[in-house]
């Protein structure tokens, strides 16, 4: 995205308790006894912009149909009197919020650290984590950021996955059992393998939003962490961001599918006199009925969850890729498709025409146990029927 830097599963039985308005609660009948079941979900914006009056102004906005805050802004993040100023005033308002950091800082910035030490004391539970660095894996496919060279497909993952749970920031955040956030639009599976505790899928940029999320839920699901979605911009020219309607769509898509979080992007400004970043009037009108329709709508827990799993290659770091700008998609920023591609690819759109949002996506590992996990599973190179 061009920004500016760029399960708790609660069983409560009966009972009346209080709880925080990050969370939807609704009742029903099990055997006979009546149970609360509470789901975690959190539903907000970004803010990319510069100052802290920008941030309050976008507060004030959405701040009676939301619940989650991300402050994704690159000036705030190295303004130490200015990001606890908004920290400040996002909790005052009564909503949670996470906190972007390209890096965490021990030499230019030293008060990253005593920052992040006084955290959680200071704003409690409404303080939910740290938003760490932007989209790695799409920077790996697109631009080689992290490495340019390595051996072959297991090397690169090996690559991928020190090259983030080894920097300074991650272990910083880890050793304070921060919990750590970004968002990413390939590769979750090893976003997740290398230290992230929740990845949001972003849902735009013309991609099938049902493969992206069945690949980010499926990575989630099998390494137990938490994924969320981001509804980004679907064009790099203006408006940039997809129409009111179509933004509804993405938020219920997600939403049906089970995600914990549901954010909403939010830069840059435009136009150039819209004090909010780059959501219009329209766009704003839908996310306070999709917050209604989640009130109105409350989820079971556990929440949605597939019981169908397409397994790829160990360590086939493909971007899977396919718009009217993308026709061949890399593995791993560094090799183009080979002879697996086109049979993952058919297979991949069969069991997506057949499942739906019934469908995860995942990658094969030792580690990891798919028969216990899923009802079905299939390997990607099975010969799989067309419905």
């Amino acid at each position: 995205m061009g920004r500016h830097s760029g399960k708790v599963l609660g069983l409560l039985l009966v009972a009346v308790i209080g709880v925080s308005g990050a969370a939807a609660i609704f009742s029903f009948q099990q055997q006979g006894t009546q149970e609360q079941v509470l789901d975690e979900f959190y539903f907000g914006v970004s803010f990319g912009g510069q100052t802290v009056e920008e941030a309050k102004i976008l507060v004030d906005r959405v701040k009676d149909y939301t619940n989650v805050f991300l402050i994704n802004s690159y000036d705030l993040s190295v303004n130490e009197s200015a990001l606890s100023e908004v920290c400040d005033y996002v909790a005052q308002s009564g909503l949670k919020f996470t906190v972007y950091f390209e890096f965490v800082s021990r030499v230019a910035y030293p008060w990253h650290q005593s920052w992040l030490d006084n955290a959680q004391a200071r704003w409690g539970d409404s303080f939910l984590g740290v938003y760490f660095y932007d989209e790695p894996a799409g920077k790996q496919l697109d631009t080689k950021q992290m490495f340019s060279d390595a051996a072959n497909y297991g090397e690169a993952a090996d690559f991928f996955v020190q090259n983030i749970s080894q920097t300074n920031s991650m272990l910083d955040l880890k050793n304070r059992s921060i919990p750590v956030f970004t968002s990413d639009y390939v590769l979750y599976w090893w976003d997740y393998l290398a230290g992230y505790d929740v990845v949001f899928v972003e849902l735009g940029w013309e991609l099938d939003s049902v493969q992206q999320i069945a690949l980010c839920r499926g990575a989630a699901n099998m390494q137990n962490k938490t994924w969320g979605a981001i509804i980004v911009w679907t064009d790099y020219e203006p408006p940039y961001m997809a129409s009111a309607s179509e933004i509804y769509q993405e938020m219920m898509l997600a939403y049906d599918a089970g995600a914990k979080y549901v954010t909403v992007f939010n830069y840059p400004t435009y136009p150039k006199d819209n004090p909010y970043g780059v959501l219009s009037e329209d766009h704003f009108r839908a996310l306070e009925d999709f917050w209604n329709y989640t009130k109105a709508n409350p989820r079971s827990t556990p929440t949605k969850q597939a019981q169908t799993v397409l397994v790829l290659p160990s360590d086939y770091g493909w971007g899977i890729r396919r718009n009217q700008h993308i026709k061949q998609d890399n593995i791993w920023g560094l090799w183009p498709e080979d002879e697996k591609s086109p049979q993952i690819l058919e297979n991949l759109h069969k069991l997506i025409e057949q499942y739906g949002l019934d469908l995860d996506i995942a990658f094969d590992n030792a580690k990891f146990d798919f028969n216990n996990t899923y009802n079905q599973v299939y390997y990607w190179n099975q010969t799989i029927p067309n419905t």
